[in-house]
């Protein structure tokens, strides 16, 4: 029976990985830095190995971070999650972790003007709302849904 890792290891990979893209470093070059195989890195940012003390001092070393970095969640750690709060904060971690979720990111903090950067929320809200209209409207065995990161 296959256990499935720890959504602490999980969310702790995330944020090395969405760190290691930020500042465009490959799993290769980390694994360098760290004296081990990309396929282990692989493991550590998908959470299946967890990440020692020592060696995840060394990974924020290597990505000009400090190690609470890789825990920080939002801006009121007091609040209790729910699972359904859990799994939204883990797709969102998984997208701005993506190539293109971090593209989008840079792209955006370039706009200086925060009226346009409301507008294109607004305008990003309602093509989303709009596109869940338009799904609820067609049977889901008609849907093919594409991921939109990877």
């Amino acid at each position: 029976m296959k256990k499935n890792p720890n959504p602490i290891d999980t969310f702790v990979g995330s944020r090395v990985r969405m760190r290691r893209l930020m500042v465009g470093m490959s799993q290769e070059k980390l694994a360098d830095g760290l004296g081990i195989t990309f396929q282990q890195v692989q493991k550590y940012e998908k959470g299946t190995n967890r990440i020692g003390a020592s060696r995840l001092q060394a990974i924020a070393d290597i990505l000009g971070v400090h190690p609470s970095f890789f825990f920080q969640q939002d801006e009121n750690p007091q609040a209790r999650e729910t699972a359904a709060d859990v799994s939204e904060s883990h797709e969102i971690s998984s997208f701005v972790a993506s190539k293109e979720g971090i593209a989008l990111n840079r792209a955006f903090l370039k706009i200086a003007d925060p009226v346009l950067r409301k507008k294109i929320i607004a305008l990003v809200a309602a093509m989303a709302h709009s596109g869940e209209t338009e799904q609820a409207a067609v049977p889901s065995a008609a849907r093919q849904a594409e991921p939109l990161h990877g």
